[in-house]
C-alpha cells in the first residue's frame, strides 16, 4: 500500500502583484486556484517520486471536489479511502509579496470527524497494509489517538507534520508517540513558547536538541527556509543542513514537499541526514515554480533503491 497519509485537502486561492507589494493599498497582479492543503500536497508529492502512496481524506461533492480526486488518482495515489462529502475541502487565501514569500493569508477548515468513522470500520486494513503513517497532528484529537493506536498495534513508523500549529501544540502529549515530528521554525517557538527568530542554525539546533530530550520527542526536524533546516533526536543525534541556493518564485508547498522527503527517506531505510537531503532537493524543486507540488522524480535520483512498477 506504500506511504499513508491522512489530513485534508484544500483548495487555495493565490495572489500575487505585478510590482511591489502594499500591505495597505490596492495590488495590480494575478489570481490563481491551485489544489493545495498540507497532506494533499505531501501524498502528491510522494505519488511524483513513483511510490504509489494512499490518501485518507474528505473531499467535496463538487467539481472543485473531483478535480481534485481525479488529479491525484492520475498521479496513481490510492484514493479507495478518500470520502467525497459535501463541503468535505478547506479553502486557503493567500497574498504574496514581490519577493515570492507570504505576506498574509487566512483559511477555512472541513469538518474531518468522518475519518474517525471510516478508521473505525477499516483502520486496521489500511494500517496494517502501510508501508509507515504520515499524520496532519492538527486534527481531532479522537483522530490523532486512534491513528497512533493503529500504528502501535501494527508497528508502523508514523511521522507528524502540521497546518495549524496553534491547534497542534495542544496535542504535545501526541508528540513522544511519533518517530520524527517536521515544523517550521515559527511553529517550533509556538510549540516551545519562546522566539527563535534572532537564533542561528547552530544556537536553535543546540536549543531544539535539549528540547527534544526533555520532551521525550524521539526526533524532531525543523526547517529554516533559505538557511535550511537543524535535526535532533533522542538519542543525541542532532546537525544543521543547509539550503539549496536556487531561484524562488513560489515558497508554497516547499515545506510540505520537505516532509514527503523526509518521511520517503526514513520509510526507505534512509538515516536522518540522508532523508534530510531527499527532503531539501524536493522542497527547492517546488520554491522554483509556482507549483505547489515537486515535479516528478524517479527513486534513483533521490539515492532510493526502490523498484517500481
Amino acid at each position: 500500500m506504500g506511504i499513508v497519509v491522512i489530513g485534508t485537502s484544500f483548495m487555495d486561492v493565490k495572489g500575487f502583484p505585478h510590482d511591489v507589494y502594499l500591505p495597505t493599498g490596492r495590488n495590480v497582479g494575478r489570481v490563481e486556484y491551485v489544489h493545495g492543503g498540507v497532506a494533499r500536497n505531501v501524498v502528491e508529492d510522494i505519488a511524483n517520486v513513483e511510490l504509489r502512496p494512499t490518501y485518507v481524506s474528505i473531499v467535496d461533492d463538487t467539481p472543485l471536489g473531483t478535480a481534485v480526486y481525479k488529479k491525484l488518482e492520475k498521479h496513481k495515489v490510492n484514493m479507495d479511502y478518500v470520502l467525497t462529502l459535501p463541503n468535505g475541502m478547506g479553502t486557503w487565501l493567500a497574498v504574496f509579496d514581490n519577493n515570492g514569500d507570504v505576506a498574509g493569508s487566512i483559511s477555512s477548515r472541513p469538518n474531518f470527524m468522518p475519518i474517525l468513522d471510516l478508521l473505525e470500520k477499516k483502520g486496521d486494513e489500511i494500517i496494517s497494509n502501510a508501508d509507515s503513517v504520515v499524520l496532519q497532528i492538527d486534527l481531532a484529537k479522537e483522530i490523532v489517538k486512534k491513528v497512533i493506536d493503529l500504528a502501535e498495534k501494527h508497528k508502523k513508523k508514523l511521522f507528524a507534520l502540521v497546518s495549524n500549529m496553534s491547534i497542534a501544540a495542544e496535542r504535545r502529549d501526541f508528540l513522544k508517540k511519533f518517530d520524527c515530528f517536521i515544523c517550521n521554525e515559527l511553529e517550533a517557538g509556538i510549540l516551545f513558547v519562546n522566539d527563535y527568530s534572532d537564533k542561528t542554525p547552530e544556537e536553535l539546533c543546540d536549543i531544539i536538541s535539549t528540547n527534544v530530550l526533555k520532551a521525550n520527542i524521539p526526533a524532531m526536524i525543523v526547517t529554516l527556509g533559505e538557511k535550511g533546516s537543524v535535526y535532533a533526536t533522542i538519542s543525541g543525534e542532532k546537525g544543521v543542513y543547509p539550503a539549496r541556493k536556487v531561484q524562488v518564485k513560489d515558497t508554497t508547498g516547499a515545506g510540505d514537499a520537505f516532509c514527503a522527503g523526509v518521511a520517503i527517506g526514513l520509510t526507505y531505510g534512509k538515516n536522518m541526514a540522508d532523508s534530510i537531503e531527499i527532503g531539501t532537493h524536493l522542497a527547492a524543486s517546488v520554491i522554483t515554480s509556482s507549483e505547489n507540488v515537486c515535479p516528478r522524480f524517479l527513486p534513483e535520483e533521490l539515492g532510493l533503491d526502490i523498484k517500481i512498477d
